[in-house]
């Protein structure tokens, strides 16, 4: 489920998926929240196993969550700032980073195909790689100037 990080959500989304398996919503939502402290003000995905009564967190980041972290903007009040633009810089070496976090879930035949997802999304996020479009990067690495790493 999604929910923001580093806050305990409202238990009335949780209460009618883990209800009927005789969890507590609230203690749920706290294991929630302290699962994604490092993820404050971010909505990220969360994936809730249970086992013998146990909920087990796994937080599951998506490409946008990766590299608004990697941007490393200062956690926001989601309920003062709205629509905020991330118009800050990442690095290559960053966009290959969060590629190789991404690679199990993408749908590419190699990393460069896996690189080009990650630019995508730094597009629609609005950042910069490098100073320069993301776009033109992706042409570069098409035409071959830019050279990605095989694995």
């Amino acid at each position: 489920m999604r929910c923001t990080g580093g806050e305990v959500g409202a238990t009335s989304a949780l209460a009618p998926k883990i209800g009927p398996l005789g969890l507590s919503p609230k203690k749920v939502g706290d294991d929630i929240a302290k699962a994604t402290g490092d993820w404050k003000g971010l909505r990220i995905t969360v994936r809730l196993t249970i086992q013998n009564r146990q909920a087990v967190v796994d937080v599951v980041p998506s490409a946008s969550a990766l590299i608004i972290k990697a941007l490393k903007e200062p956690p926001r009040d989601r309920k003062k700032v709205k629509n905020i633009k991330h118009s800050g810089s990442v690095t290559f070496d960053e966009i290959v980073t969060v590629a190789r976090t991404m690679r199990a879930r993408s749908i590419a035949r190699e990393l460069s195909g896996t690189i080009k997802e990650i630019l995508g999304t730094a597009q629609s996020v609005g950042c910069t790689v490098d100073g320069r479009p993301p776009h033109d990067v992706i042409d570069d690495i098409n035409s071959g100037k830019v050279e990605c790493p095989s694995e």
